[in-house]
C-alpha cells in the first residue's frame, strides 16, 4: 500500500497518509486514485485535478 508525509488538518501536524483500494475506478487504466486517508484519525482527503476531484464528489454525493 502507498503512504505518503502530508499535513493533516484534524491532527494539527505531519501524518502518513495512505491510499485504501480504490472502488471508484480511478486507477483501471494506471491512474493514480486521488483519495487519501491519515494512518492516525482516518481524515480522508482527496487530492488532484479539479475534474478528478469533481469526479469524485459527485460519485459520493450520488451513492
Amino acid at each position: 500500500m502507498d503512504s505518503r508525509l502530508w499535513p493533516c488538518p484534524p491532527c494539527g501536524e505531519i501524518r502518513e497518509f495512505i491510499q485504501p483500494t480504490c472502488l471508484d475506478g480511478h486507477t483501471d487504466d494506471g491512474g493514480e486514485c486521488p483519495e487519501w486517508a491519515c494512518v492516525d484519525c482516518g481524515s480522508a482527503v482527496v487530492f488532484g485535478d479539479v475534474g478528478v476531484v469533481a469526479g469524485v464528489l459527485r460519485l459520493r454525493q450520488a451513492a
